[in-house]
């Protein structure tokens, strides 16, 4: 089962993120083969979050691995969004030919409820990763999340038809992972 997991930074935890970041990475590490997408948002310079998109047995390893996280236990973050997700593309961020270099990255979640929307990837779209976001025991949608290289941000938006969701959020985002 595929999740999208989004810790979002307490505003002012910075510092305590960074004093963090090897006992965040060595957590990682331990799920480095179940995932699909990973990296943090920012506003600027600013990290503001961070993504991790994986492939868990179940609902209850994928809240024990939101949960766990060094970050979330010592209260780094002010909340989590998680979600059952569906890899639309069927690869993984390593996958994308971009690569993780060269232009502007984004997350764009797209919340919402009802019918659901924005099913198929759009063409023409630089995709690093697509998919539904969904609950539990995936019967119903709840949004879409997406990440991609766009020129801007109205760019990023635009994948999303705005009148299907109740809100509309997109975050700049870089790959994630050990540094090479």
């Amino acid at each position: 089962m595929e999740y999208f997991c989004y810790h979002r930074d307490r505003p002012g935890s910075a510092a305590l993120r960074e004093r963090l970041v090897e006992e965040h990475r060595a957590y990682m590490d331990r799920f480095a083969a179940t995932m699909i997408a990973r990296g943090p948002t920012f506003d600027g310079e600013i990290p503001t979050g961070s993504v991790h998109v994986l492939d868990l047995p179940d609902p209850a390893a994928a809240r024990a691995f939101a949960f766990d996280e060094p970050g979330y236990q010592a209260g780094a973050y002010r909340d989590v969004l998680l979600r059952r997700w569906r890899n639309t593309l069927g690869r993984t961020m390593g996958d994308f030919p971009g690569g993780p270099a060269g232009g502007d990255r984004y997350l764009v979640l797209g919340l919402g409820s009802g019918a659901p929307a924005d099913l198929e990837p759009p063409a023409g779209a630089d995709l690093i990763a697509y998919g539904p976001l969904l609950s539990d025991d995936a019967a119903a949608w709840l949004g879409t999340a997406v990440l991609l290289r766009a020129a801007d941000a109205a760019g990023a938006r635009a994948v999303l038809t705005p009148e299907r969701y109740a809100a509309i959020e997109v975050h700049r985002w870089r790959f994630g992972g050990r540094p090479s």
